[in-house]
Parts: structure tokens; sequence; C-alpha cells
């Protein structure tokens, strides 16, 4: 099985680079600088009957803490053993369910959490899918505040809406559709800012890639996770732009895993571990199904820092 999806794995690549070198979406930047390198991937094991479904990440600045919310509506949090910089293991609390803004534990019909995000503050901030809407609160165990609703709301296919969130350097909020409506139709972004919402930029759709998941890095550049369900297996990518006065840049596919490499990560957290060094850190979704697995996978982009950037 590892041979054949090793196998699977370059034939994707060498398809990427052939047919999609001309828009620059390919595994590799411009420049020659090195893809993602694959760090290594922790399976968590845990029988709580809440445990699962994990859809989206965050990771603290030095990659040891980490926060997690599922698609049932629950909330874990806890710190990662590391040895030589790969996850060996964690510890974690227990599986807690969200609170709704009455401060009732949030019922099962609308509790499908999907998007995290956790800004400087330390405010969580929560997408929903069924009905579509962003909670915030200072705290997992208090009561939430509903965020203001988008006019893209009505616009939002079922069981496809706001799977990713992201808070930019200036504390704005973030968020993406799962899917755009149409194959060639670009994935819309919109950003909330002084309690408003408005369509910030638009990100290309290439092939049938979904958004599950975006990161803001600690280079200032966005990072989009996706996932495609081939009939039989997951397969993953991560793509990174830059965004400049709204514009988009320099788009580039950091990696694109074949099926059967990972389960079905939906969950995207962007740290360094070192100057000059990208952490991408995803969790997965098992669905709550016993054939699939709650994997954590890690990848490296060495030198994606502007040096620049290092000597401030």
């Amino acid at each position: 099985m590892r041979l054949r999806s090793r196998r699977a794995l370059t034939a994707v690549r060498a398809a990427c680079v052939v047919s999609l070198l001309a828009v620059s979406a390919c595994a590799g930047t411009p420049d020659g600088k090195p893809p993602a390198r694959y760090i290594g991937t922790y399976t968590w094991h845990n029988t709580h009957d809440r445990f699962g479904g994990f859809s989206g990440l965050e990771v603290s600045d030095d990659g040891h803490a980490f926060t997690a919310i599922s698609d049932r509506g629950s909330i874990v949090m806890g710190t990662f053993r590391r040895e030589d910089g790969r996850i060996t293991g964690l510890e974690a609390t227990p599986v807690e369910k969200l609170l709704d803004e009455t401060g009732t534990r949030m019922h099962p019909d609308i509790d499908d959490a999907e998007g995290l995000a956790i800004g400087p503050d330390e405010r969580l901030h929560v997408s929903f899918e069924g009905p579509p809407r962003i909670h915030a609160s200072e705290r997992y165990d208090l009561p939430a505040t509903v965020l203001p609703e988008g006019p893209f709301y009505a616009n939002l296919q079922p069981n496809s809406g706001m799977e990713a969130l992201a808070i930019d350097a200036e504390g704005r909020l973030l968020t993406l559709p799962e899917r755009s409506g149409l194959l060639t139709r670009p994935f819309p972004v919109w950003r909330l800012e002084d309690g408003r919402w408005s369509h910030a930029f638009d990100l290309p759709r290439r092939g049938g890639f979904l958004a599950v998941g975006a990161d803001i890095g600690p280079d200032g550049r966005f990072y989009l996770l996706e996932r495609e369900f081939t009939g039989y297996a997951f397969r993953s990518r991560v793509r990174r732009f830059d965004i400049e006065d709204d514009e988009v840049r320099n788009e580039t596919t950091l990696f694109e895993s074949a099926p059967l490499e990972h389960d079905n990560l939906e969950g995207l957290a962007v740290w360094s571990p070192a100057p000059g060094r990208i952490r991408l850190t995803m969790i997965s979704d098992d669905n709550f199904k016993f054939f699939q697995k709650t994997q954590i996978v890690e990848y490296d982009l060495p030198e994606s820092l502007d040096p620049r950037e290092m000597s401030q």
C-alpha cells in the first residue's frame, strides 16, 4: 500500500507540472525554493464519545499548544510532545461542548462547527454551517456572541458553508465557503471589519478541490488547505498566496497528496519553528467512522520567510 501511494504521488506531481505550469500553481516556488517537506504524522486515539470529527485547528507560535474544534460542536485543547521537532504524543483536556449565546450547550441540530480562528487577544472565533453563523467568545465555557450576518450567507450551499476562518495582521476576520458554485468560479473571500462584511478578494479554483481550512502565516501570506474526495479516498492540497492591497499574487502549490496518503485533512495552522522556516500543522476529520483516523500531519517550508523580515 505504501509503495502504491508513493507511485501515485509521483504521478500526481508529474500531472501537476504538465497541466498547471502556465499558471504557476504547482509544487515549488517560482524562484526555485523547495516545496513543502513532509515531517510526520501522529495518529491520535481517544475513547471519549465526543472525540473525532475535527475540522478546525489553531497552534501556538511555539508549536506547543493547540486548540481544535469538531463538527459536533466540541472543543479540545492541549499540548504536543515533540522529539526533534516531530509530534510523538500529546496531553489534552476533556472534549467539551461549545456554548451558544445563552450559555447553553449547543443543540446537535445546529452544532456543525467548521472553522476556527484565535486572535491576538485569544478571542475564539468559530464558524458553523447550519444555519450559517460565526460565534466569538472570550473562552469556550462562556456565552458566545453572534457576529453580524454577512450578505453572502444566503448564497452559501447546504453543507458547504464557511469551512475556513483566518485573522489577518490587522485583526480582521476572513472567511470563504467550501464551494464556489462552479469549478471555474473563484472562491470569494469575505472580510469583517468594524462590524461590516466586504468582499475582499477572490482565490482561483483549481480542479475538484474544495476549501476546508485557512490561516495567515507569520510571513503574512494566505494559506489555503483544500480537500478532494476521489470516490474511495481523500487527497489534500495546500496553496499559498501573497495578498497585497487586496490583490492576489504569487499563487504557489506547496504540496498535493496522493489518495490514501493522509486522512480527511480539514484544519490548518501555520507557524514558525525557527527563523526562516514555516510549519504547516493539519488535523483530519474522521467523520466519526471506525475506518478513518484522527491524524495530525505536519509539513515544513524551509526558507519561506522573506530575509528582510528575518532581520527585523
